[in-house]
């Protein structure tokens, strides 16, 4: 384990450079560059907003608050663990080449997608001020919940990432499966509008929680409950534990599949 920390430590710098490619790759060729990372979450709140708070009527105060920080949770998620799934392979002919630590390269797609959110939380803190909606100190508090999303997502992008060396099919499959992820998170609708066994069902999934105790720091000052809590802790850190040893173990034979 300290041969691993040493090693990682001598490979951060080329972690940096990777970061600094895949967000130069994102947004070459685009005028409006990393304004982006800005710009998308707030037109996708305005659309959805309208679409469920006029027409479907969802009876929520600042709606359009609500909205944005089920986007800010969800999309990192998904975009964190989309790109550390293929950053394996879309990486093969380099790693055919060189030795390095495979685990650079979805670490790298997972930081470019943390500067992402980091974004979008500015755009939440911008639309909160719009809305009037009071700052108060319990804000500093979503670093937790953050930093819990960012500790899942590295163990799902490391199981995925190991998945797809060998089952690319894992890659096409994963959209449907995020599909089914969002709709269990209450990222468009109320909780309080769900059957009671069907509540049941989406606070079991682990981003449920992750995204209340989100919006309870940011939208409503208030503290989650204590088990609440715990129950996303070591979800996160025994998928974060899964998914390194997973992923470690196999990472010298990706070379055979690529």
């Amino acid at each position: 384990m300290q041969n691993e920390l040493i090693k990682f430590k001598k490979f951060v710098p080329l972690l940096s450079e990777l970061v600094m490619r895949d967000i130069k790759v994102k947004y070459r060729r685009s005028v409006l560059g990393v304004f982006w990372t800005l710009l998308n979450p707030l037109l996708m709140m305005a659309v959805l907003s309208f679409v469920f708070a006029h027409l479907f009527r969802f009876n929520i105060d600042n709606y359009a608050l609500y909205l944005l920080s089920g986007q800010v949770v969800f999309h990192f998620f998904s975009e964190a663990t989309t790109s550390a799934m293929t950053a394996v392979v879309q990486n093969a002919a380099l790693l055919k080449k060189v030795s390095l630590p495979k685990y650079l390269f979805p670490l790298a797609r997972i930081a470019s997608s943390t500067i992402n959110v980091l974004a979008s939380v500015g755009a939440l803190f911008l639309v909160m001020l719009c809305f009037r909606v009071p700052l108060r100190a319990t804000l500093f508090l979503a670093v937790v919940p953050l930093g819990l999303l960012l500790v899942f997502a590295i163990g799902i992008g490391l199981i995925l990432a190991r998945l797809a060396v060998k089952f690319l099919d894992v890659v096409h499959l994963y959209g449907v499966v995020l599909t089914v992820v969002m709709y269990l998170m209450p990222v468009i609708y109320p909780l309080a509008l769900l059957p009671d066994w069907v509540r049941a069902v989406v606070l079991f999934n682990p981003l449920t929680q992750l995204l209340e105790w989100f919006r309870a720091v940011t939208l409503y000052h208030t503290i989650p409950d204590l088990g609440s809590m715990l129950y996303v802790t070591i979800w996160a850190l025994g998928v974060l534990v899964v998914g390194a040893v997973v992923f470690y173990r196999e990472q010298d034979y990706f070379v055979l599949y690529l």
